[in-house]
Order: structure tokens, then C-alpha cells, then sequence
């Protein structure tokens, strides 16, 4: 689709093609090779290839910004670069470079810099993704890999802007078991989440809480993403366990929250009881940015924390957060990367 074609005014969180993507391959046992700019189109892969037969693969998201002076930035794309070399090492890929990582994303959004809405109507998403695309029948790491880049014009992930989102916690999925893949952006952790969000939806949800594998009684994820309460002048989250993503909103947040606003932050297990006690309930991530929990459903009833109205921290928080990504307030943590 050419950029005269979309509709910036009317983005939801879908894919519209846009003009390239970048791709870049690695042998078994070799270094990843320099990549490319290419025409945005189909891939050819083998029915043998390991991310189709076994989920070898991972992805990143993050978001380019047209700011109204109109630079173009995005926010803290170190950090997905370092989380998906981790990623690697987990699934037994070769490490992406930081520094092909980043190349590749940034010429990406240079080349589809027509594609970026403006801050009031979204952003561009960035999407890199690795897996193994060699063949292989055995259980076994792939002899092949591929590093694509694709980028989409989007609006925000959930519908009405800063308006509170219902959730209902499920006792029948669960997301990841700790000492699994949970911590990593595996393909694989996504598509068994489809289910119960779809489920929740059906009844009028955005989303559902998860709870930990093994007791069922702690709060892990929203869906895709990460869950903060707050009581009086803290800040909860949970804490990284391995089965939580360490998601670079959630850094970010923790980050504003102790130096902006003064509050004390405990990363820690919370139970649904002690959440359902909260003053403040909201999740954070690259695609929803920071999103109210307006009401939480657990064992077939309804908590409401706000209908309409919106906490003051959360409220502060987006303010921050935002301020700093859409280019309106100063950047004193230096998390914004111009392109």
C-alpha cells in the first residue's frame, strides 16, 4: 500500500504493508552476515524449516515517532536489541549484534519514514523477528537463520485512547511455568494466549490476568503486558521471576515512578486479593503504552477502580511517558534515539 492510501486518521492495531523490510541470514556456527534493504514481500521457507516445525524463532516490538517539529525517534531501541541477544542464547540461536540489530531497525524506519503518523493519530511499529529457517526433522537447533524487519502504521492497541479497560483473571490458562520461556519473546508464547483472550473478549474483556503456574495465586502478565497496582505511595510489580517478560515499558516505568514522582517501587510477588485492594490498577507495554484497569473480574465478580475517571498516577505516568516519546517534554534519561 502506498502512503497516500492509508487512512492515518482512522489506525487501529492491525498490519498495513508498507514499502521494505530488511533481512539478513546466519549459517549454523557462522556469524550473521550483513543484511539488506528489500522490497516488503513474501518469504520462501522449506516445510522442513525449524521455526515451522519446532517455534525456533523470537520477535521484538517497538515504535518510531513523528514528532511535530518533524524529527523522527524511537524510544529505547537499545534495549530490545539487548533482550533479543538474550532471547537468542535462550533458544539456541546465534546472538544478534547490538549493532546489526540497531542498523537494521533504524534503516528500516528511514526507508518507510512515509508510513510514520503523527503522534496524534499513532506510530510506526517496528517489528524484527529471528528464527531458525533452515531445515531440520530432528529436535535440534536450526543450520540456518533469518533477521527480519518489517514496520506497520498503527493506533493504540487498546480501543479509546486513555480509557479504562475491563480484565477478568483466568484460573483455566496459564501463560508460562517458571524455568521456561516465559522471560523471552519466543513466538511460542503467544499463540496459547490466543484462546483465553479470545474468550474474554467474547464477554466484553480486554484482556485477561494471568496467574503464576504454580500456585495460582500471584499476578504475573495482562495479556501482553506487564501489570502494576498502586497503594497509597507505592508502586507494585511483579517481580522478575523468569516467567515474567522484562519488558522495556515496564524498566521504564519503574524508572519514572521512583525518579519523577518520588514513589517507592517493590518488585514482588502480589497475590489477586491484595491487587483487588489497590488504589490504582493499570499495564504497561511497548504497544499499550500505559493502560487504566477501569475493573477486574475474578471468580465471576466485578471490582470496579475507575469508570471514566482515571487514577492520578496513572495518569501522571502516561503523561510522562508519552511526554518523552511523542518529542513534548525533555528527555532527561536520554531514551529517545532520533533517526
Amino acid at each position: 500500500m502506498k502512503p497516500n492510501e492509508v487512512d492515518f486518521d482512522n489506525l487501529t492495531f492491525s498490519f498495513t504493508e508498507t514499502k521494505s523490510m530488511y533481512v539478513a541470514k546466519c549459517k549454523q556456527n557462522s556469524e550473521w552476515e550483513s543484511g539488506e534493504i528489500v522490497p516488503f514481500g513474501n518469504l520462501s521457507l522449506s516445510p522442513a524449516a525449524t521455526v515451522l516445525n519446532y517455534g525456533q524463532g523470537l520477535f521484538e516490538g517497538m515504535k518510531a515517532y513523528r514528532w511535530e517539529n518533524g524529527k523522527i525517534a524511537m524510544f529505547r531501541p537499545e534495549r530490545n536489541a539487548r533482550r533479543a541477544a538474550k532471547s537468542c542464547n535462550r533458544l539456541s540461536m546465534p546472538e544478534i549484534p547490538e549493532e546489526l540489530f540497531l542498523d537494521a531497525v533504524k534503516k528500516v524506519v528511514r526507508d518507510n519514514s512515509d508510513y510514520i503518523p503523527s503522534t496524534t493519530q499513532g506510530a510506526l511499529y517496528v517489528r524484527p523477528i529471528i528464527f531458525g529457517s533452515g531445515e531440520g526433522v530432528g529436535v535440534a537447533p536450526s543450520t540456518e537463520y533469518m533477521f527480519i524487519v518489517y514496520v506497520s502504521p498503527v493506533g493504540p492497541y487498546f480501543k479509546g485512547k486513555l480509557k479504562p479497560i475491563k480484565l477478568v483473571v483466568t484460573n483455566d490458562y496459564h501463560r508460562a511455568p517458571l524455568k521456561g520461556t516465559g522471560g523471552v519473546k519466543a513466538i511460542g508464547n503467544y499463540v496459547p494466549g490466543m484462546l483465553p483472550s479470545g474468550l474474554a473478549k467474547k464477554d466484553g474483556y480486554a484482556e485477561v490476568i494471568y496467574l503464576d503456574a504454580a500456585e495460582e495465586k500471584y499476578i504475573e502478565e495482562v495479556g501482553a503486558a506487564n501489570f502494576f497496582a498502586v497503594k497509597g505511595k507505592n508502586l507494585i510489580t511483579p517481580e522478575l521471576t523468569g516467567s515474567i517478560l522484562p519488558g522495556v515499558t515496564r524498566e521504564s516505568v519503574i524508572k519514572l515512578a521512583r525518579d519523577k514522582m518520588g514513589m517507592e517501587v517493590e518488585e514482588r510477588r502480589i497475590s489477586v486479593e491484595e491487587a483487588l485492594e489497590a488504589d490504582e490498577v493499570f499495564c504497561a507495554g511497548t504497544a499499550a503504552i500505559v493502560a487504566p484497569i477501569g475493573s477486574i473480574n475474578y471468580k465471576g465478580e466485578d471490582l470496579t477502580f475507575c469508570d471514566g475517571e482515571i487514577g492520578e498516577v496513572t495518569n501522571e505516568l502516561y503523561n510522562y511517558l508519552t511526554g518523552i516519546q511523542f518529542g513534548k517534554s525533555k528527555d532527561d534519561f536520554g531514551w529517545m534515539t532520533e533517526i
